[in-house]
């Protein structure tokens, strides 16, 4: 029987510190990216994800507050995924108050799901800056 070989790659760390890049991730879409010098993937993940929100409060989605209900702190929880989209429409007054038919409860769904996506690539960014992953 052969013996397997593995081969280990050296995987590069950024000089910047991955929670100053995590937490820049969170804050703009893509900016954790931008910092680790990959402005395709930054450019990517900033259009995918502002416009992922801003179909949402185009569809009349919900713009989730903190009000006692368990399922709104959820839906608030996941918005806050991207805090500057939400605290941008909270003040220009976009979203709606309530849920009025099917397609803002779409876009509702479309707002929650970009403030996920955006903190999955802010850790992907963390993950690269402090070495987890190949790529740098």
């Amino acid at each position: 029987m052969a013996a397997t070989q593995t081969t280990v790659v050296p995987v590069r760390r950024s000089t910047l510190s991955p929670t100053l890049v995590l937490l820049a991730g969170w804050l703009l879409p893509g900016l954790g990216h931008l910092l680790l010098k990959k402005p395709i993937r930054a450019a990517l993940l900033f259009v995918s994800i502002v416009a992922m929100f801003l179909i949402g409060m185009g569809l009349h989605g919900k713009l989730y507050v903190v009000n006692g209900d368990m399922l709104d702190l959820l839906g608030f929880v996941g918005q806050m995924g991207s805090p500057l989209l939400w605290a941008g429409a909270h003040l220009l007054g976009a979203g709606a108050a309530q849920l009025s038919d099917t397609l803002s409860d779409y876009g509702s769904k479309f707002a929650v799901v970009a403030g996920l996506l955006n903190v999955m690539a802010a850790v992907d960014a963390q993950s690269l800056a402090n070495g987890r992953k190949a790529g740098l």
